[in-house]
């Protein structure tokens, strides 16, 4: 992800006029994962960059542009990295950055675990670079009993150490003040021994930390980590989840979209319908079927019609329930805690538990939940997560569409299709944890302590995804109505169905008519599968087709991402494996459907 964004001008920051036309200077935001960098980094640029209560939440980059008094600079918000000495890819990414220079480095560390932060602190002070240092949630350290003399702690480190509340904007101003004159840092290159001994030595000399009683918090944390209790826990809130956003998700459709739609936005639909009479291409085009002179919104595949339906009332309040829920278990800091949960069953498919972090990002959209697999440590962990969410992980909007269309059938029949994919997800995680050659390292992930969320952060990342949600889907889903109409139009689809009507009438049961919707599920899933309701299938029909498009391809916008992840020879390898486990999966369906008829 890469930004590049305005001043905000809040705090007096910008210069007067706005932005110099000339800003050449380049400042780094440096520290360990989930100390508050990106808040920070919000408000010294006005650039949402998303963060979270769990580390690794800027796996890429952010940048922005810093303006004060006379001075303007881009500002990087570079990889949370617990070291300089690289272990993993977003490491190598800090490292790489800092090494190429910078103006100004302001180096941000966690007041409630300053040891920990001062190893990389001291890494960066050795690279003797103008710095100044952000001690943040100073708040929250009070609050544990940890006291921190900054003076003392400026006067050890070389360099200006300004109290910050990144979540509440406090110091903000004090820190952006010292940014004028920043001090080069007179440390010498250390070794590991060296360097642990004299972060031993500082916080020694700067914190003390008084005892304090276990507080309500403190018991929630232990009870969400312990082996039984974390488990039924962990349980409890997917479950709940899950309750809540499908509640959330059906009353935005029942009490406020679709009334929306059908007592305003139909009406003008109607007198568009009846003024393209005259010309029924552009009436197929725009409006559609008409099915007993009346539209349908799920079935008449006009642009103005399904075109605009099926994202903004069927799919969309799925998505915005999801985030919403998935935000606050994120800002909370739960996340960490359910990886620390679910690490003996990801070991079982090969990865350790911070993978369960990427799969619940897919479970909203599988494009951030193949980027966030880049919090794991090897390239085999990136290419089983990545294959796995791909195939067995349901974004949002194609659970819309499970639950609406499959839905109508029984409760039944949906846990049938989440059934297949989470017996699908298990085997062939199984199957590529055998069949790759590697191993899967031992879970080690920062527990941050349970966290109040900010309304504020809350309400911007929810309208950060929704709006790229909504950006995304909308065109992508009125191009499959024009390529759907066109195809059918030309008949071409009618070419594509006969050529595949022996691979699916004879394996998977279902009409040659279905190839259509399963082969353009690579435009968008939830679509494809709105488009399988006039083709007339039997609940077991159904059932096949849906779970054989959901595991076949991934929709256009996650393809490109897991180009870019993997690479063309992984994606091709990543592709065959999805074909080949939906064709199966879909075959074995078939198959018992067939024997229990």
């Amino acid at each position: 992800m890469k930004h590049c964004g305005g001043c905000h001008g809040r705090g007096g920051h910008c210069a007067a006029g706005g932005i110099p036309r000339d800003c050449n200077g380049r400042a780094l935001l440096v520290g360990n994962p989930n100390v508050g960098k990106s808040v920070l980094f919000t408000h010294l640029t006005g650039v949402h960059a998303l963060s979270s209560n769990y580390p690794g939440t800027t796996v890429s980059f952010a940048e922005g542009r810093l303006a004060f008094q006379d001075a303007c600079y881009h500002l990087v918000d570079v990889p949370g990295a617990y070291s300089l000495d690289p272990i993993n890819e977003a490491e190598e990414v800090a490292g790489r950055i800092i090494d190429e220079g910078a103006d100004v480095i302001i180096l941000v560390l966690d007041a409630t675990a300053l040891e920990r932060n001062l190893y990389l602190g001291l890494q960066v002070l050795e690279r003797r670079q103008p710095t100044v240092v952000a001690l943040n949630m100073v708040d929250e350290a009070r609050h544990q009993g940890v006291e921190i003399d900054v003076e003392a702690l400026a006067a050890r480190l070389g360099v200006p150490v300004v109290p910050t509340v990144a979540v509440t904007g406090e110091g903000i101003r004090n820190l952006v003040e010292t940014l004028s004159s920043p001090p080069v840092p007179t440390w010498e290159p250390m070794g590991k021994e060296e360097r642990w001994k004299a972060v031993g030595a500082i916080v020694t000399d700067v914190q003390q930390v008084t005892r304090k009683q276990h507080t309500f918090r403190d018991h929630l944390e232990d009870i969400s980590v312990h082996q039984v209790w974390g488990a039924l826990l962990g349980v409890a809130v997917l479950a709940g989840s899950w309750f809540v956003i499908r509640q959330i998700g059906e009353g935005l459709i029942t009490y406020l979209l679709d009334p929306l739609f059908s007592g305003v936005y139909l009406p003008l639909l109607q007198g568009v319908s009846a003024a393209l009479a005259e010309t029924p291409w552009l009436h197929q085009l725009v409006i559609g079927t008409l099915f007993d002179g009346a539209i349908d919104f799920e079935q008449s595949f006009g642009l103005l019609t399904t075109g605009l339906y099926v994202p903004l009332v069927m799919v969309l309040p799925y998505i915005v329930a999801f985030y919403s829920v998935l935000s606050i278990l994120e800002d909370v800091g739960y996340l960490p805690r359910l990886a620390v949960i679910f690490d003996s069953l990801m070991h079982r498919v090969g990865l350790h538990g911070f993978a369960i972090v990427p799969s619940l990002l897919g479970l909203g959209c599988n494009v951030p939940g193949v980027m966030a697999t880049r919090v794991l440590e090897s390239a085999r962990e990136r290419f089983i997560a990545a294959t796995l969410i791909s195939v067995a992980v349901p974004c949002a909007g194609l659970q819309a569409m499970i639950v609406g269309v499959v839905g109508d059938y029984g409760m039944g029949l949906i846990l049938l299709v989440y059934l297949s994919m989470a017996v699908t997800w298990v085997v062939l995680g199984r199957l590529l944890h055998s069949v790759l050659p590697g191993y899967s390292p031992e879970l080690v992930v920062e527990i941050p302590p349970y966290r109040l969320p900010s309304f504020r952060s809350l309400g911007l990342k929810l309208w950060f995804r929704v709006r790229g949600f909504v950006e995304e889907a909308v065109p992508l889903v009125l191009v499959g109505i024009v390529i759907v109409n066109l195809l059918y139009g030309s008949g071409a689809m009618a070419v594509i169905a006969s050529s595949l009507a022996p691979l699916f009438e004879t394996l998977l049961g279902l009409p040659p008519e279905a190839a259509g919707p399963i082969l353009l599920g690579i435009l968008r899933k939830d679509v494809a599968v709105g488009m399988l309701v006039p083709l007339g299938l039997t609940p077991q029909q159904l059932v096949v087709a849906v779970v054989t498009l959901a595991m076949t391809f991934p929709c256009i916008a996650t393809f490109v991402v897991l180009w870019r992840e993997l690479g063309v020879r992984r994606l091709a390898g990543s592709i065959l494996i999805m074909v080949a486990t939906a064709l199966v999966a879909g075959g074995i369906l078939n198959g018992i459907f067939q024997l229990v008829a």
